[in-house]
């Protein structure tokens, strides 16, 4: 079991940043891949971000996030972090953390442990 507690969440003007945390618990946490997802109202949610549990921690992007957003993860503090740069209105959405995928890491469905998220708004 893990249980995933999203904090950094705000209300932040187009041209910011922010910087998410998640803090796992559970299971080691050095042993399972982690991701970022979000939903924003009246949409699926959707892949943000990934980072592999081994080695050097390889990381993916979805393509609207790439440049402006950095996925990293702290093993000793169990805590994985979002640092969003560079923010825009389409960011909006509530921020989710993800671990332990079972399949595609890009894919909703293959994630087993979820956070409660964390509301991002950006404003003009």
């Amino acid at each position: 079991q893990v249980r995933l507690v999203e904090s950094g969440g705000g209300l932040v003007q187009a041209g910011d940043s922010l910087r998410l945390s998640c803090a796992a618990s559970g299971r080691t946490f050095g042993t399972y891949t982690m991701g970022w997802f979000r939903q924003a109202p009246g949409n699926e949610r959707e892949f943000v971000a990934a980072i592999t549990w081994n080695g050097s921690g390889a990381t993916y992007y979805t393509d609207s996030v790439k440049g402006r957003f950095t996925i990293s993860r702290d093993n000793a503090k169990s805590t994985l972090f979002l640092q969003m740069n560079s923010l825009k209105l389409e960011d909006t959405a509530v921020y989710y953390c993800a671990a332990d995928p079972r399949g595609g890491i890009r894919s909703t469905a293959s994630y087993l442990y979820w956070g409660q998220g964390t509301q991002v708004t950006v404003s003009s």
